[in-house]
């Protein structure tokens, strides 16, 4: 069977599963819609936590990202994976005690003002589009390819499917189809990536393959001593130096870490458990599901870099494999040839370099790059659509319930009935698909850059203000939402600014402090923190019983 025959049965097998788990767990009621009754065993919920972390930007982008940026990428695991460490410390057994259905619902009674919420109603929308855009992103790069479809049908696509199975489950329908996802991305990623480490070290386990020699096939020598001389050979940053300041580090990290711990759409997945404890629980599995696939994916990038590098750099153009034709189709892979010998030169110097790759397909086409059978290419495939569309599906939920449930059922329209919110719920995810599908067609980014502008806004606006209004009882409302407003408008603006008003400015000289539109978050955070005290210590404390909430919520539970 040919690849484009593999990857039509692999996604026909999990498309279909993936609709009949909606169809089986259809939801008319809104604590279903919303946080699928709070029956989610804490194992369950953690694989589907993970599932819906693990996105486009995880299983794709990723990989593709560290093994374009050497060392540098090690930010992007360090900074997603301690998230959740801070998640599981100081968000999710509070939020889950609190007991509501959302961010804002927390937001909104924490700080006993409607402006409070809409303030965090806007924010979670906003974070959830910009996110959202790189799964939509993800979804028609893989279809693109493996179905050869344009990108555009490719992401259009990829909408209905996902508008499906969350317009018709809801919360339920979507963590139990993400348990699905899970299983099937894992698999996914790790197969293919067992097979070219056998190959290319003769160890079975990538991470250990990661420090190993290369067998006498791929030229001996330890696997990252051979990708740095290869990368300085071409004129390439040794892949194990790093070329970023060790602030824009920091706060690129720092960003990415409490961005995670306030993302809207993993904070709701807590609120779905029996019990706070479960909460913990959650977290906790979703760390260990999560590392599985965060522990190999430096050694998979590494795998792709050098098999590249391998492949394509003084190959002939008319004698490329076949894999290099079906991607240079879609326009993720392009050959300019300068000199006009036929060869293709593969270099680090711009002005003499033949081959622009997009960092994105590094993942997907590492398979065939390094000769796996077809069924392996088309598993891949498989996964890459599984990891986009589950945390799409999340994503559109946050969007969902922000607008029925915390703009409308708790602000403008308290009067409407269980079921007209669930309609309006229902539009607002059919409206959310097609802004998504726009800008998944229309990328201003890589996918993982474009994630980690979503982390940026989560870190500077809803990070600071839960943090507080657990931890703080003195905090009121009008420090929250200038806070508020103060990290969210800072971090948006510069981020605007650097990526699309002027990039040519999108450089170290030009940044605040030598700090990255990615890194930007921390500080607007810092800023949320600042402007949020200084405020405060100005106006009235909160009433005697939202301080009693806050004590309550942070009070231990015995069972």
């Amino acid at each position: 069977m040919s690849v484009q025959s593999w990857t039509f049965l692999f996604i026909a097998l999990t498309f279909g599963l993936y609709i009949g788990i909606a169809i089986w767990s259809r939801v008319r009621s809104t604590q279903d819609f919303y946080v699928a009754g709070k029956h989610v065993p804490p194992i369950a919920n953690g694989m589907a936590t993970a599932a819906d972390w693990m996105s486009a930007a995880s299983f794709i982008s990723m990989a593709g990202l560290i093994s374009f940026l050497g060392r540098d990428g090690a930010f992007y695991l360090m900074g997603w994976t301690g998230g959740y460490v801070l998640l599981a410390l100081l968000l999710a057994p509070y939020l889950r005690k609190f007991g509501q259905f959302t961010v804002p619902d927390f937001i909104g009674d924490r700080y006993y003002s409607q402006t409070a919420r809409m303030v965090a109603v806007f924010c979670a929308i906003v974070i959830s589009f910009v996110y959202v855009c790189g799964q939509m992103q993800g979804a028609g790069i893989v279809f693109s390819r493996f179905l050869e479809v344009d990108i555009s049908h490719g992401v259009m696509i990829g909408m209905a499917i996902v508008f499906f199975y969350a317009v018709l489950g809801g919360m339920k329908g979507i963590t139990y189809t993400q348990v699905a996802q899970y299983c099937v991305l894992i698999f996914a990623f790790m197969v293919p990536a067992i097979f070219i480490s056998i190959m290319m070290t003769g160890q079975a386990i990538p991470q250990i393959g990661f420090g190993s020699q290369l067998t006498e096939a791929y030229g001996g020598g330890f696997l990252l001593d051979r990708l740095d001389g290869l990368s300085e050979q071409l004129g390439f940053p040794k892949y194990t130096d790093g070329q970023r300041s060790t602030r824009d580090v920091f706060f690129i990290t720092a960003a990415l870490m409490i961005g995670t711990a306030g993302l809207p759409h993993v904070i709701i997945r807590f609120f779905t458990v029996p019990r706070v404890r479960d909460a913990r629980r959650s977290a906790g599995y979703a760390l260990i599901f999560i590392a599985i696939l965060y522990t190999t994916a430096p050694a998979v990038a590494a795998f792709a870099r050098t098999n590249l590098i391998d492949t394509v750099n003084n190959a002939e153009y008319d004698a490329v494999p076949e894999w290099f034709s079906k991607w240079e189709a879609t326009g993720l892979i392009a050959f300019d040839d300068r000199n006009a010998d036929g060869r293709i030169q593969y270099t680090g110097d711009a002005a003499t370099n033949e081959l622009e790759v997009n960092r994105d397909i590094m993942v997907l086409a590492n398979p065939e790059i390094a000769n796996l059978p077809g069924w392996m290419v088309a598993l891949v495939a498989a996964g890459g659509l599984a990891a986009a569309l589950s945390t799409a599906a999340g994503l559109l939920l946050v969007i969902s319930s922000a607008v029925s449930h915390d703009l409308l059922k708790r602000g403008y329209m308290p009067e409407i009935t269980e079921q007209q919110e669930l309609l309006f719920a229902r539009l607002s995810i059919f409206m959310a698909v097609l802004v998504a599908g726009y800008f998944g067609i229309n990328p201003p980014a890589y996918v993982a850059q474009v994630v980690a502008f979503a982390f940026g806004l989560a870190a500077a606006s809803f990070f600071p203000a839960i943090v507080m209004g657990i931890f703080q009882r003195r905090m009121n409302r009008h420090g929250a939402v200038a806070g508020m407003i103060a990290g969210f408008s800072f971090t948006a603006l510069y981020i605007i600014y650097f990526r699309f008003i002027n990039p040519a400015a999108d450089n170290p000289e030009n940044w605040l402090f030598g700090i990255s539109p990615e890194g930007i978050g921390t500080l607007g955070a810092l800023l949320n923190l600042l402007v949020a005290s200084t405020v405060c210590r100005f106006t009235p404390e909160p009433p005697a019983e939202v301080q009693a909430l806050v004590a309550d919520i942070r009070r231990p539970e015995l069972d």
